[in-house]
């Protein structure tokens, strides 16, 4: 069993609209909610790619209990969450179908009791017991404390499970000091966390400050990834248009899943490239177009850096 973690859990909500003008009213002409975060959206992807996935992280109030209503529905995906008194946070996402881009809106997500915190901390160490690897991934919802990617990176290791970390600022910065087998920012989150905007560089940086791994998102020119075993870029073999939203949670469980089974790092990142690109092909976060992944996937090009 591959676990995802999604501490701030979301209902996705995504509006397609021919184009967006502000400061105007506008027709949707489609509207799909999902079951959301970063976690939620990896865990659909790996359940989609054969693996048996448990999702865990908060779930509450009205929006919380859909969250859990569409999980249900999601072949692959057990649902692990843990109850709050708080409501779920919602994310929307308006697509502008005439230039492909997308606005997005992020709630912060519901206050987190200690003794709610507590109570995630007792489940995640029963769960953890029984994973092969582990999604750590998303923002912290008020009340958790910053260094909670921390504590469940080390009740991870002590259970002997891989873990990969998908977070951004200071609980990044604390998270990477517990040593997670991969980190995967992306380039701004990257250069917050090192202080460079050079990408080779702050990718070695950031494994030098505790990560086994780190892979680095640079959007349409793919992944860098810095490893014990060597560094190397990976690159689709074209652009592609289409909605971004989720393709880095789709590169997350293509590393994941293909760490599970052992893949060395250039299929690893085959793999998460290949994805990543055929989510921009998707109708929303958490899916992935198969043909366009066929397609992708015989034609990324990894090149050694040295």
């Amino acid at each position: 069993m591959i676990l995802t973690v999604t501490l701030n859990t979301a209902l996705d909500v995504t509006y397609r609209v021919p184009r967006l003008h502000p400061h105007t009213s506008h027709r949707v002409t489609g509207v799909t909610e999902r079951p959301g975060g970063k976690g939620l959206n990896v865990a659909r992807v790996l359940a989609a790619l054969g693996h048996e996935v448990t999702a865990t992280g908060f779930a509450g109030g009205r929006t919380g209990a859909v969250v859990r209503e569409l999980l249900a529905d999601c072949p692959g995906v057990s649902d692990a969450l843990v109850p709050c008194a708080g409501t779920t946070r919602r994310t929307l996402a308006v697509v502008d179908e005439g230039s492909g881009d997308t606005t997005q809106f992020n709630e912060p997500g519901p206050l987190i009791a200690s003794a709610e915190w507590s109570a995630f901390l007792a489940r995640y160490e029963e769960l953890v017991a029984d994973a092969r690897a582990v999604a750590l991934c998303g923002s912290l919802p008020p009340g958790v404390p910053v260094g909670a990617y921390a504590v469940l990176v080390r009740a991870a290791r002590a259970a002997g499970a891989p873990v990969l970390l998908d977070t951004s600022g200071e609980a990044l910065r604390r998270g990477v000091a517990a040593r997670p087998e991969m980190i995967k920012p992306n380039s701004a989150e990257l250069a917050e966390l090192t202080g460079s905007r050079d990408p080779l560089p702050a990718t070695r940086d950031a494994r030098r400050r505790g990560a086994h791994a780190v892979v680095t998102s640079l959007g349409p020119d793919g992944l860098l990834a810095a490893t014990a075993q060597g560094t190397w870029q990976a690159a689709p073999p074209r652009a592609l248009s289409g909605n971004p939203t989720g393709a880095g949670d789709s590169a997350v469980a293509g590393l994941l899943s293909a760490l599970a089974e052992g893949l060395d790092w250039p299929a690893r990142l085959v793999r998460a490239v290949a994805l990543s690109a055929a989510t921009v092909h998707a109708p929303a976060a958490g899916e992935f177009d198969p043909r366009t992944y066929e397609e992708v996937r015989g034609s990324v090009k990894v090149t050694p850096v040295d």
